[in-house]
């Protein structure tokens, strides 16, 4: 019944495949297809790595359905770095199965090296301007340093490619929360240059090819257009949502923005409702936060939002 579906969404008239910015024949034309009409119901499983499905597994005990969209995360601390390969091989099993696989990134700070904490850490270890400025020029000592940093991770982006799995790749999210050491610089000099940076040199310098870039924001300022690396650098959209995200007056103010790409609830701690994606249509996935999803949301919630005929799961995707 799905696998008609998924076609017509690979296929433009005529037959030929959809290419795009992300060389994705898979994933990016099926996000495009599906938008405005479906929403992949999806879930992040964060720590521990060593435990690399936890929170899908929960989903299925639950309702007994299997989230079409898998994430991981490359995560920061020793016992998670120690486990990256045990994740990144569960991200090749999922795509197998016929998930689509997100993945994210919470680098430690470039000041510092691996592993390192979250408070301070990741959050509330800012950088100076003078850092910054080093950080976003080429050939300085930080800049050098991230370019390592990326050089570790692109080893096991570049397993994914060799296995053909293609991934959505959320580095450097919530570019307007502040307490993140690389958020909160708006600007074409801020936030928004290192992601630049980041995508060159992991598309053009490592030749990933298989990566979907999603540029991420939360729901806390509505200064989007500020962090906007570029329509070039990125080929979904993914809001987080922690506030007042579902307001209707939020998916108003993001869709100028955006314009015609998907779009995606990129986290959220309470589920949307069915309602909400029957209102706000383009939404591509959601992606329930971990451990947050058991806490903020109740059963009956969770298992309503999963029996809605518009929301898909793994079981009506096709294996790989």
């Amino acid at each position: 019944m799905f696998l008609p579906r998924l076609l017509a969404g690979l296929l433009l008239a005529g037959g030929t495949i959809l290419s795009a910015a992300a060389q994705s024949t898979r994933v990016l034309p099926y996000l495009q297809r599906i938008s405005g009409t479906q929403t992949l119901a999806g879930q992040h499983n964060k720590e521990p790595n060593a435990e690399p499905t936890k929170w899908t597994d929960f989903i299925y005990k639950t309702t007994g359905r299997y989230p079409a969209l898998w994430s991981g995360d490359f995560l920061f601390q020793q016992e998670n770095i120690d486990n990256r390969w045990k994740m990144i091989k569960q991200a090749r099993r999922q795509y197998r199965k016929g998930a689509v696989v997100n993945l994210m990134w919470h680098a430690c700070p470039p000041t510092s090296g691996e592993p390192c904490q979250w408070d301070p850490g990741l959050l509330n270890q800012l950088l100076t301007d003078a850092q910054w400025q080093e950080l976003t020029t080429d050939g300085t000592q930080l800049n050098q340093a991230w370019k390592v940093r990326m050089d570790d991770i692109a080893r096991y982006l570049q397993y994914l490619e060799d296995k053909n799995v293609e991934v959505l790749f959320r580095p450097l999210h919530e570019m307007n929360q502040g307490k993140f050491w690389w958020g909160g610089r708006p600007g074409p000099n801020g936030t928004a240059r290192l992601y630049q940076i980041t995508h060159d040199y992991l598309t053009t310098t490592k030749g990933l090819t298989n990566l979907i870039w999603v540029w991420d924001m939360q729901d806390m300022s509505r200064d989007f257009a500020a962090y906007n690396p570029g329509p070039q650098y990125w080929d979904v959209f993914a809001f987080d949502v922690y506030d007042q995200g579902y307001n209707q007056s939020w998916y108003d103010y993001i869709l100028p923005i955006v314009g015609s790409k998907p779009i995606a609830i990129g986290e959220c701690a309470t589920l949307p409702t069915p309602e909400v994606l029957a209102q706000q249509p383009r939404w591509t996935f959601f992606m329930a936060w971990a451990e947050l999803v058991q806490e903020k949301n109740s059963v009956d919630a969770i298992r309503r939002l999963y029996t809605d005929p518009r929301v898909l799961t793994r079981e009506e995707l096709p294996k790989r």
